[in-house]
């Protein structure tokens, strides 16, 4: 076997995905393995892997198989430029808008189109927000008592 490249049983394994489910999604063009065998065999290559397990991703979040397909044929354009896939790459499924994130960069994982805020920045700030709030305690102090008198 080519290195690099693995067997319908070996994607099986890696990305939860069934026998019927490859098959259909080779024959329907949604995922189609990039290398065969002489014998006619799929080999998946470690690109073909990403794009199964983003396929499987999305449609365990409900989106329709015609939205993954044309997510996945996006998320291509992005591939060639990506180092290491699986660490840089990571999609998110919110309402109608799956979204690709890479670095610190959004995009939409249809349009390619980069989000207009740094979400990574956004991020930041919300955790510098949160550690600099101060406690319950510090806003209301409250001795034994005023309790007292409250009761």
């Amino acid at each position: 076997m080519k290195q690099g490249s693995f067997s319908r049983q070996q994607v099986t394994a890696i990305t939860g995905l069934t026998a019927r489910q490859l098959s259909y999604w080779r024959k329907t063009g949604l995922v189609v393995p990039q290398h065969c065998t002489e014998g006619g065999h799929a080999r998946y290559s470690f690109t073909d892997l990403i794009a199964l397990r983003a396929a499987k991703q999305l449609l365990d979040a409900n989106v329709s198989l015609q939205r993954i397909r044309r997510c996945l044929e996006s998320l291509t354009r992005f591939l060639p430029t990506v180092q290491q896939p699986l660490v840089e790459l990571s999609l998110v499924v919110t309402g109608d808008v799956v979204l690709v994130f890479h670095g610190e960069r959004a995009f939409d994982a249809l349009t390619g189109q980069q989000w207009v805020f740094p979400v990574a920045e956004l991020a930041k700030e919300v955790e510098q927000l949160q550690q600099e709030l101060p406690e319950q305690t510090e806003l209301f102090p409250v001795d034994a008592e005023q309790l007292e008198e409250y009761a």
